[in-house]
């Protein structure tokens, strides 16, 4: 009898299946990586814009903005005032009107309580994807 060596079609179907399995694993820990870290950038955009608003706004014409823009917060940078898909606060984007297709922005800006472009309070809040929405108010 002659022996040949060589995998057997078992053998290399079980090798394809553990690769398959470990493609997909790596794709949902890539997919949840790349999702904290769009949370993370929406936290640390909040806080920035809280801190400007108590530390700067707040200090400067003791009342708080009706409108969040970067004309009413002319200090920070424009990047600050939109979210990780490039849509700015309280805006809704028309990605495609054939489609009817929109994008919402994940920031909010509340203004409470306002006499005219001057308000006593706000409420500031990031839509994540991983947490429960992450929310500043005035103080």
């Amino acid at each position: 009898m002659k022996k040949s060596s060589g995998f057997t079609l078992i053998e290399l179907l079980v090798v394809v299946v553990l690769f398959f399995v470990m493609c997909g694993l790596f794709l949902y820990q890539k997919n949840n990586f790349e999702a904290s870290a769009r949370d993370e950038r929406r936290k640390a955009d909040i806080n920035t814009l809280h801190h400007n608003l108590e530390k700067v706004h707040y200090a400067k014409h003791t009342s708080y903005p009706a409108t969040l823009t970067a004309k009413t917060m002319p200090g920070l940078p424009e990047d600050s005032f939109k979210d990780p898909s490039g849509v700015a606060i309280n805006e809704l984007r028309v990605d495609n009107e054939l489609l009817g297709t929109t994008t919402r922005s994940t920031y909010t800006y509340e203004a409470q309580d306002c006499s005219g472009n001057k308000c006593n309070g706000y409420i500031l809040r990031a839509d994540l994807e991983q947490e429960s929405d992450y929310i500043k108010e005035s103080k």
